[in-house]
């Protein structure tokens, strides 16, 4: 079956640069791959006839890792098989860009959001500085418990449900606050911290029912923090 002959050096450029590792093709693949394009496509014929012992021959290695290699590119589509006997196989020999597994991925916007959304969701923010200064910013520099401004010096982070209690370090669950507050709160819940700061007189009531409501938000996740796409990595796709 005869085709158009291809640019040889721009197959070969697309071969090294695309697929070898996209594919992650391996030194033998490699080779039995090339011999096949030299002696189809680069010729201007889309299928040729083998067998395994002829073509370990010509690519210097021993059946078995040919073998493995016909395979190999059989399943990544490289190669597709057209009949198989005891002649030999027929394929059809693809060029780097007929090869599905190796173009470019669309990216799925909406799937993409999807997975930053559980990112950080997951993300610890006390694994980094720049997580850790999102939630003082989050407070704009007033401690979440009794709302005094806090200096840099006096500033901390506080666990609501505390970490002893199986608290997580999630934005959730991580508030700013000052030395005092958090040295006073201990491992109590921080309802029962807040309720205890107003009995002290060091809030009003009003200011009690603001952070009780405060609370409930940050538990449902309405008090996110800013955090730049590059803080919170994306989770590894298997």
């Amino acid at each position: 079956m005869k085709t158009s002959k291809p640019n040889a050096l721009q197959i070969w450029k697309q071969v090294e640069d695309v697929l070898v590792p996209r594919l992650r093709l391996s030194v033998k693949d490699r080779a039995v791959y090339s011999h096949l394009l030299r002696h189809t496509r680069l010729e201007g014929k889309r299928q040729l006839q083998f067998s395994i012992p002829r073509l370990s021959r010509a690519v210097r290695l021993s059946e078995r890792p040919v073998r493995e290699s016909v395979r190999q590119l059989v399943w990544h589509g490289v190669l597709r098989l057209v009949r198989r006997s005891k002649q030999g196989h027929v394929a059809e020999v693809r060029l780097p860009d007929e090869v599905r597994a190796a173009r470019p991925r669309r990216v799925d916007h909406r799937e993409l959001a999807r997975h930053r959304a559980a990112s950080f969701e997951q993300a610890d923010f006390f694994a980094s500085k720049p997580l850790r200064q999102s939630i003082h910013t989050r407070e704009s520099g007033s401690c979440f418990y009794c709302l005094r401004r806090i200096t840099p010096t006096v500033k901390c982070l506080d666990h609501v449900v505390p970490s002893v209690r199986r608290g997580r370090n999630s934005y959730r669950n991580i508030v700013s606050c000052c030395l005092e507050c958090n040295s006073r709160k201990g491992e109590r819940n921080a309802t029962d911290f807040l309720r205890w700061l107003y009995r002290e007189r060091h809030l009003t009531a009003s200011e009690l029912s603001s952070r009780l409501r405060a609370l409930d938000a940050l538990a449902a996740g309405k008090h996110r923090p800013r955090v730049g796409a590059a803080v919170i990595p994306l989770p590894r796709q298997r």
